[in-house]
């Protein structure tokens, strides 16, 4: 699709500059599609903050219990792919 943007002559020569002759179009569209990807995460990351609580996982108290709720959910993994593997 074909569209019309304005942007300030500075930020287009320093496109052309580091993109290349004829490659503007697709240097442009990276940088959206990039800026779009993390805005989704950040719009994510604020809809879902504050959903886990301490209270709701007392296992993550300290550092200590972090990790070996960690290495718990590990072996239960690998003991899941054994099982399968052994079909």
């Amino acid at each position: 699709m074909r569209t019309h943007v304005i942007l300030p002559e500075d930020l287009v020569k320093s496109v052309d500059a580091h993109a290349g002759k004829g490659k503007r179009s697709k240097f442009i569209e990276e940088a959206v599609r990039e800026k779009l990807r993390i805005e989704v995460l950040l719009s994510a990351l604020k809809e879902t903050a504050g959903i886990l609580s301490a209270e709701d996982h007392p296992e993550w108290e300290t550092s200590e219990q972090v990790a070996a709720w960690v290495r718990e959910s590990r072996q239960q993994s690998d003991q899941r792919i054994d099982r399968y593997r052994r079909g």
